[in-house]
């Protein structure tokens, strides 16, 4: 018994101390708790996702609006006709030598390098930069119905709103690798001076706009070239060939009051003929006289025809046959005895 104090009041006795509760987490805390981490990392991780993807698609705006994404596109829905292209004589381009070089080499290693194309008005594929290579396909496509040919690699830009842009665009490229002729070249600006949509004015204009980054001695000598083809660009059949120091005379010489014999120009039958009539026009060889003189008759540059399914181009000094037949796996001896056969059909008199 515990003795009182005089009071008769008994000592206080300490609370009983207990078992202190653990503050751990049991499995299911553990478990809770978890899944609250990975529920905030998954949170965390999708807000990133979501602003990388924002980011991207912003970034793959600018440069489908830039013109710097590529696409495929059937080669059947790009139209050409809303631009006059930067060569003269595309017929001739298009059965041309170089043009089955393109062809082999597209057709071994596929389109390196991408067309460019802009969205019309109407919602449909034009074309600006290209238009070799798009050919090449085609005709690679018409040839063999590959599909792999059936598509053209594309770089779609928006249109400019400047048309006299959607010119010197297309001039660009082939300025800068210096592959267009002087005629050419003054061809172009002559094409965009006539367009009401450019709004340029005259031919000068538009040779300042087209070849700003040119030299202007190289301006200079486009511009005599744009006075050649306004006096007889039609009547002109070989005007790639003009050497510039000829047609800058022959324009210098238009300038002074010469006339030239339109009929005997187009007559000519090769470069050759044609930049010797020039040269005699410009040394006084031949006398306005002449102009009235009866003019020759004119000879035929080309002409094509078929025979069943194979398409015949003849033209001076070169006849060719185009077909579906790989004549690579023709034994030789064959081929020597129908070239020998062919001959001597041209050589019997009717």
């Amino acid at each position: 018994m515990v003795k009182g104090n005089r009071f008769g009041i008994g000592p206080v006795e300490a609370p009983t101390t207990g078992t202190r509760r653990s503050r751990d987490p049991g499995p299911m805390g553990v478990a809770v708790r978890e899944s609250a981490a990975s529920a905030q990392e998954a949170s965390d991780a999708l807000v990133e996702q979501r602003r990388q993807n924002a980011a991207d698609a912003r970034e793959f705006r600018a440069a489908r609006d830039e013109g710097r994404v590529l696409v495929r596109l059937p080669v059947g829905e790009i139209e050409v006709d809303q631009l006059p292209r930067d060569r003269l004589d595309l017929e001739g381009i298009a059965e041309s030598d170089e043009m089955e070089e393109l062809k082999a080499s597209i057709r071994e290693r596929g389109q390196r390098e991408p067309i460019e194309v802009y969205l019309s008005s109407s919602g449909r594929y034009q074309l600006k930069k290209g238009w070799r290579r798009l050919t090449a396909l085609r005709q690679l496509h018409a040839e063999s119905q590959e599909e792999r040919f059936a598509c053209a690699i594309a770089r779609v830009t928006t249109p400019d709103a400047d048309r006299a842009d959607l010119y010197v665009d297309m001039v660009e490229e082939n300025v800068i690798r210096q592959d267009l002729s002087f005629a050419e070249m003054a061809q172009i600006a002559l094409a965009l001076a006539a367009d009401p949509q450019a709004g340029v004015g005259d031919a000068d204009a538009a040779v300042a706009r087209l070849y700003r980054s040119l030299h202007k001695v190289k301006r200079s000598y486009i511009r005599s070239f744009v006075a050649l083809m306004a006096a007889v660009g039609e009547d002109l059949p070989f005007p790639r060939a003009v050497p510039r120091d000829l047609g800058v005379e022959v324009a210098r010489k238009l300038g002074d009051g010469l006339e030239i014999p339109r009929g005997r120009l187009a007559a000519c039958a090769s470069a050759e003929e044609q930049n010797d009539l020039l040269r005699g026009l410009v040394q006084g060889a031949a006398r306005p006289a002449d102009v009235g003189a009866a003019a020759a008759p004119t000879a035929r540059q080309k002409y094509e025809f078929r025979v069943g399914d194979t398409k015949v181009t003849a033209r001076n000094g070169e006849f060719r046959i185009r077909a579906a037949c790989d004549y690579s796996g023709i034994e030789r001896r064959v081929l020597e005895r129908a070239v020998r056969a062919f001959q001597d059909a041209l050589s019997r008199k009717e």
